[in-house]
């Protein structure tokens, strides 16, 4: 059993809300990254890499409100930036998600503006029980086992189940278990990987200690939640929903889109909540995610399109790709034949072209919700797979034209790729923001 220090807990809690927060600048160049963000009320509660600057959607939003009423839409919301910058700037604002824990994660972000004290308690009633239970690690998964030493999974497990005991739906509950979600990779003696893979191999010097963590990190929830109070904008409409249908989105009723969907890189974003998920042991292997998460994404990596799961030709044949068919059917022969002398032979060819397929359907689902005229801005980051050069910003432009926008323009942010050390090919990349109107 472990004593949680409750006193030292409430203590900390006034201290808190004597602290400013300071809201950092808009740097062009890691405006299309999360880095500003972790510096930043609720959004620094959970680490998630694939995201941009939540303060740069702010300054967008309340520019394009100074002309006209505005409703914002995301359709690939991650862990909530834009619906939280369109909260802070006081507009209406729609947001999907289709991975099922970073929805559930967004979801209890944007109960910031519930009651803090219902929290404070509901933390407390945590706190109390987990010093009350006895460890059992037997059952958790392997990458588990790997990633943390025996007394800190020990105190993990008796803080995720005393999180289960005072989950009862509410939002202090939910809030309380994010609490523990943002800390298992600090806890973690597994450092972590840029892109949020875990890297059980390499190890950290100090892993925090996670009843210090949990309490340290509930502190910062409940300041971020008193001061979200002075927030007055309308709470996002937000749904677990696919960006390729906006099922759950009206027929025009949004007139400014920001948004970050996958990039075809490979990354696989099952993945890079795989240590969460097997912590609360909704997965307990790696395979577990095909079903688990996998599915309900846009088809980015080639773990999304197994070797013969699908046909090259029949899929460059679907009409919605007609208007780039020729580039990039030569694009993916081309990686068809390439990935033969390569030892992994990924599935590039077969991803790169479902990708684009499922990128032309959601620009087919945006101009569906999306009132005329709109203005809509993806930020992404074109690809070299094999080191065959993909075109996706100018590619993407083309799809949203042909599903009826009518002009475009891409502002490049930062180089990327040109470190190339250690790196498998030398192609430079970029990363930046499509801008589409019409």
């Amino acid at each position: 059993m472990f004593e949680a220090n409750i006193q030292g807990f409430d203590e900390q809690l006034e201290l808190q809300l004597g602290q400013p927060d300071k809201r950092p600048q808009v740097h062009q160049a890691t405006s299309t990254t999360f880095s500003d963000n972790m510096s930043l009320p609720v959004h620094r509660w959970f680490r998630f890499s694939a995201g941009f600057s939540a303060t740069w959607a702010e300054s967008v939003i309340a520019e394009s409100g100074c002309q006209k009423i505005v409703r914002v839409l995301d359709p690939f919301a991650g862990s909530g930036t834009t619906l939280l910058a369109a909260e802070n700037v006081g507009v209406e604002s729609y947001g999907l998600e289709a991975h099922p824990f970073l929805c559930r994660i967004a979801r209890a972000k944007l109960a910031r503006r519930t009651d803090p004290g219902a929290y404070r308690d509901c933390v407390r009633r945590l706190l109390s029980h987990a010093s009350h239970l006895t460890p059992s690690i037997a059952e958790y998964p392997i990458l588990i086992h790997k990633c943390y030493d025996g007394e800190s999974l020990a105190r993990l497990d008796v803080l995720r189940r005393a999180s289960a005991h005072v989950s009862d739906g509410s939002p202090a509950s939910e809030l309380a278990w994010l609490t523990l979600v943002g800390i298992l990779r600090k806890v973690s003696r597994a450092n972590t990987a840029q892109w949020q893979y875990v890297l059980p191999t390499k190890s950290k010097k100090r892993p925090e200690e996670p009843f210090s963590a949990f309490q340290h990190l509930a502190e910062i929830v409940y300041h971020d939640m008193c001061i979200s109070n002075r927030v007055v904008g309308p709470s996002p409409h937000f749904d677990q929903n696919d960006a390729r249908i906006c099922g759950s989105v009206p027929d025009g009723c949004v007139n400014l889109v920001i948004t970050s969907p996958p990039y075809p890189n490979n990354f696989d974003y099952a993945d890079a909540t795989r240590l969460e998920m097997s912590f609360f042991q909704e997965v307990s292997n790696w395979a577990d995610l095909q079903n688990t998460v996998r599915h309900h994404l846009i088809r980015s990596c080639s773990q999304h399109v197994p070797e013969n799961s699908l046909q090259l030709d029949e899929i460059l044949s679907r009409p919605e790709l007609e208007p780039i068919r020729s580039e990039i059917a030569e694009v993916c022969h081309e990686l068809a034949r390439v990935r033969l002398d390569h030892g992994g032979r990924k599935t590039y060819h077969l991803m790169v072209a479902c990708y684009f397929l499922d990128l032309a359907q959601v620009w087919g689902a945006l101009r569906r919700v999306c009132a005329s005229p709109s203005r809509l801005c993806f930020v992404i980051g074109d690809s070299a797979p094999y080191g065959v050069y993909v075109p996706v910003a100018e590619w993407l432009a083309k799809l949203a034209l042909a599903s009826g926008f009518t002009t475009h323009r891409f502002e490049r942010t930062r180089a990327r790729n040109v470190k190339w050390k250690n790196r498998k090919h030398r192609v430079p990349l970029c990363e930046g923001r499509l801008w589409i109107e019409g």
